[in-house]
């Protein structure tokens, strides 16, 4: 029985090197740091998470995207009280991300009658910007739930971001 053709062996190897490369390396005699993990993500309702808009000086600062909630704090020139973005804060603003609007009807988490175009940059932003700078807290609980309350059977948790089963037990 003849072994992996060889590209397969050259994928198998790509993918191993890429899977180290982001291990920590432990020098010899030391025991691997485990990955900085940040706190526990959450679900929140729209009170919530309004009590997070950047309005309170000691408060952390939040906003949702895509039902997702982020810790925006470290960019508190951009969304603090009175800067440029504040009016995203506090609320899951994914139509205004999409439509690079901070109109206030833009300020919601519907994305009905968006274009293409809105919800490829919509995604872009939400990956290259949010995901890439800003730790995720939690969930909006309209991700999780519908209107009624009953579970949002679409709702995976394993295909969210930062997803880790051992924080659930």
């Amino acid at each position: 029985m003849a072994g992996p053709a060889p590209g397969r062996r050259l994928v198998a190897l790509a993918l191993i090197v890429a899977l180290a490369a982001g291990l920590p390396a432990a020098r010899a005699g030391q025991a691997p740091r485990p990955a900085e993990r940040g706190p526990p993500v959450r679900l929140f309702t729209e009170e919530e998470l309004a009590r997070y808009s950047g309005e309170e000086e000691d408060e952390p600062i939040y906003m949702a995207v895509k039902g997702v909630v982020f810790d925006v704090t470290s960019g508190k020139e951009f969304y603090g009280r009175g800067a440029p973005y504040n009016a995203l804060t506090g609320k899951d603003s994914t139509r205004g991300v999409a439509k690079m609007s901070l109109d206030p009807a833009d300020l919601t988490h519907d994305t009905t009658g968006l274009t293409a175009k809105e919800l490829e940059s919509l995604d872009d932003v939400f990956t290259r910007v949010y995901k890439a700078k800003y730790p995720i807290v939690g969930y909006t609980a309209r991700r999780i739930l519908n209107e009624d309350g009953s579970p949002n059977l679409d709702f995976k948790p394993e295909d969210q971001p930062h997803f880790d089963i051992k924080d659930e037990f």
